[in-house]
């Protein structure tokens, strides 16, 4: 009954996927989304339905950044792991994280902090985000149909704002939304909590037609629904994650390299991203050696 169900959005490293199961143990399952529109040959992917912790993977989505698919396959995901009534706790990844601490420690964290939900949260607005955040729901964000990571794509989503801004557009989502709340999209729920997520997505659709057309609505879906929950009280304030928020080695959150190692030994965070190829390389070695002494 200590079982835990990391819920993976992957677009191309299946490698890193298998080294980030292989650090953990059969306590750790698996539920697996590969991007649809990526170039994933179904043998790489084979290889990760062979895995005995790799519970579910499936390609039905096409994710783009910051559109509304990614919260949507985050939920897909969920209701799946929530078939199984063993797991404990539902955590958030991508393909660019590893776990930082031994399976034993994450276990023993989460047998001390029963009950208790892991997110970043904050009231909107704020100022960590442009705009205090607003402008994510009134105005028009096509994330979904462009891709904002192409040259063209991410032209035309900021041509478009651009000329909402020129138009005064304004689709006055926030009017219709209960009391709004951000943060990071990497979070670490008790089973019952993310059943209740899942289940508001369900039972409330037009909350979730509201979220279309927003930009990076899983930064927002689970704050604003958990701090409107019976789960309220047990929300703590801080995310289970290591990431370097400067902008290094060409993003922001950084992609962190050897130089880093150190600081990675001494954190008590639970899980660590962005281990990102071929920047991360050496770090990543380092790590998993590191790890595998834990």
């Amino acid at each position: 009954m200590n079982k835990h169900a990391i819920l993976v959005v992957a677009y191309r490293n299946i490698e890193q996927i298998l080294e980030y199961i292989d650090l953990l143990d059969e306590d750790f399952y698996f539920y697996i989304h590969v991007d649809k529109k990526s170039n994933i040959s179904k043998e790489r992917i084979d290889r990760l339905r062979e895995n005995k912790n790799v519970k579910f993977v499936e390609s039905l989505y096409k994710v783009n950044w910051g559109g509304k698919k990614f919260i949507e396959v985050l939920l897909f995901l969920a209701k799946e792991a929530l078939k199984d009534k063993n797991i404990k706790y539902i955590h958030t990844a991508s393909e660019s994280d590893l776990p930082l601490q031994s399976p034993k420690y994450i276990k023993e964290f989460f047998i001390k902090n029963d009950g208790k939900q892991f997110m970043d949260i904050f009231s909107l607005p704020d100022d960590r985000w442009p705009n205090g955040g607003l402008d994510r729901f009134n105005k028009y964000h096509f994330y979904d149909q462009f891709n904002a990571k192409t040259k063209i794509g991410f032209k035309l989503i900021m041509s478009l704002l651009k000329l909402q801004d020129i138009l005064g557009i304004n689709r006055n989502s926030t009017k219709k939304l209960p009391p709004l709340y951000g943060g990071s999209t990497w979070l670490s729920l008790s089973y019952s909590c993310m059943e209740y997520a899942v289940n508001f997505s369900e039972e409330n659709l037009d909350f979730m037609d509201l979220l279309e057309n927003t930009f990076a609505p899983e930064e927002v879906y689970f704050q604003t629904v958990l701090m409107q929950s019976p789960f309220k009280n047990d929300l703590v304030n801080e995310h289970l994650f290591y990431i370097d928020w400067e902008f290094r080695n060409g993003n922001s959150p950084a992609h962190l390299d050897v130089s880093d190692l150190e600081k990675l030994k001494v954190s008590e965070k639970l899980f660590v991203r962005k281990i990102q190829a071929p920047i991360s390389d050496d770090l990543k070695a380092e790590l998993i050696k590191y790890l595998k002494t834990k």
